[in-house]
């Protein structure tokens, strides 16, 4: 019996795992995928946002703002990623000062720091590649980014370091409530806990409706996005946003934590909850919107497009709640900022458990810190691609990538066995060739380690749904 079981294993469930790895609970996480964070946790933005866009008493500009201030110190203790960039909302016309404005009130209610109003030129002293068009901008230096799959893979890592289950490849299929406890029916079997926390971002609607709550509905919002090589990143210096419309922050330019330029996303409401495809009209719609803020990207250093969806709920805001079933805690809806607010949405889950009566102690040995995966190589790396040494020796040339830390993400606490949950650990297969070097080098150190026939290496895991569809990188590059 355990005393919770949270459902989905993305940034939300991993940092409610996380944050209830500090009491004496038993806990466990359950997750559909052969990995964590393989919904709109790995496919996203990575922005983590100053808190200007919500409107001033929702849950989430309250939660954006909360969670936005606890990064600095989450990255000190779990090293996934975080840099501190600021961000600039462009106004190209007269009526955008309205909305910046408008931005500048919220941000102000919201208790965002480091809020201002700049004129163009300001604007371009920041930002120096940015459209001659740009009248203003509402600056806010407390935006950055972070490596968002990295993130819900260090939560989960030390989760499970203090104490969490993680149950992977596990999809719900029935919930009953019996007396005091919910009998949660897997593919692998049957849960028994005395609370469940929906976490399952575009499948939470699926999820409470197996408990009879099913008064909202998820609409998949799907957004694309294109990634072009390091060597276009000194484009932007921090994100750079249009103003908002009524389906999203917009058509943004920004570079990664790990130093890409991206632009994206779009804003298409769709049918398929598992449509993570990418198209060729939006990218061209996205290329074209992308440059009126920067207007001078080479679309030939482009190496890849990708899509996330957001979970759009029929409520206006999130729902963060013990729903009618006592014990049964919904979250609905968690759409962006979502990942900037995952870890003070973690704090509140963990107050609504104290209200519904569970009893939480503290943990005397709870360990907050997690080594990183990654590791920085300065000039005095002597990486090669014949090296004998494994700290050394190069695996994936584009990211330099060695084996060492290929080694180390497989002998983890989270059983993988896939290309992309090591590309996601150590970012082999994400620099410029896309793999074309280091694809067949990574399945043999994989089948090697964990002692399988190459054959059993898969690019997304054995029961993974395949490769989505993608714009043709031929064509789009010639945008």
């Amino acid at each position: 019996m355990y005393d919770i079981c949270i459902i989905g294993a993305g940034v939300v469930g991993t940092n409610i795992a996380r944050e209830l790895a500090k009491y004496q609970v038993r806990v466990c996480l359950v997750e559909k995928e052969e990995d964590v964070g393989c919904g709109a946790s790995k496919a996203n933005s990575g922005i983590v946002h100053g808190g200007y866009s919500d409107e001033p008493g929702t849950l989430k500009a309250e939660l954006c703002v909360k969670g936005n201030r606890m990064y600095e110190q989450l990255n000190k203790e779990l090293n996934f990623g975080y840099r501190e960039t600021g961000s600039v909302v462009l106004a190209f016309r007269d009526e955008d000062m309205k909305t910046l404005e408008k931005l500048y009130q919220y941000g102000i209610k919201n208790g965002v720091g480091g809020l201002a109003i700049i004129d163009g030129e300001k604007v371009r002293e920041l930002e120096p590649y940015v459209s001659k068009e740009v009248k203003a901008a509402l600056y806010c230096r407390n935006a950055g980014v972070t490596s968002p799959y990295e993130f819900v893979i260090a939560l989960a890592e030390n989760a499970i370091t203090n104490g969490v289950e993680l149950k992977l490849n596990t999809a719900v299929v029935g919930i009953e409530k019996v007396d005091d406890y919910f009998k949660v029916a897997t593919n692998k079997g049957e849960i028994q806990t005395q609370y469940v926390i929906n976490a399952a971002g575009i499948y939470c609607d699926k999820i409470s409706s197996l408990i009879g709550i099913d008064d909202f509905h998820i609409i998949p919002r799907r957004g694309q996005y294109v990634l072009l090589d390091k060597e276009q990143n000194y484009l932007a210096n921090s994100v750079i946003f249009q103003v908002p419309t009524e389906l999203g922050k917009g058509i943004l330019v920004t570079t990664t934590y790990h130093g890409n330029l991206m632009v994206g996303p779009n804003a298409e409401e769709i049918n398929d909850k598992d449509d993570v495809g990418t198209t060729q009209d939006v990218l061209e719609n996205i290329v074209k919107t992308a440059r009126m803020s920067v207007p001078d990207f080479d679309m030939k250093q482009a190496i890849t497009s990708f899509a996330g969806n957001r979970p759009i709920s029929s409520k206006k805001d999130w729902i963060i709640e013990e729903s009618r079933v006592a014990g049964f805690i919904n979250l609905i809806g968690i759409d962006s900022p979502g990942l900037t607010a995952s870890p003070a949405i973690a704090l509140k889950v963990v107050e609504l458990l104290k209200l519904a009566g569970l009893e939480l102690k503290n943990k005397k040995d709870f360990m907050a810190y997690r080594k990183p995966i990654i590791q920085v190589k300065d000039e005095n790396f002597k990486g090669d691609i014949n090296s004998t040494n494994p700290d050394e020796h190069i695996i994936c040339r584009c990211e330099q990538v060695t084996e060492t830390e290929i080694i180390d993400a497989l002998h983890r606490n989270i059983a993988i066995k896939s290309i992309d949950a090591i590309k996601r650990r150590t970012r082999a297969g994400m620099g410029k060739c896309q793999s074309g070097f280091c694809l067949s080098r990574v399945k043999e150190i994989i089948a090697r380690e964990l002692h399988i026939p190459v054959e059993e290496v898969t690019q997304r895991g054995k029961d993974s749904p395949g490769l989505p569809e993608r714009a043709k990188r031929g064509k789009y590059i010639k945008l």
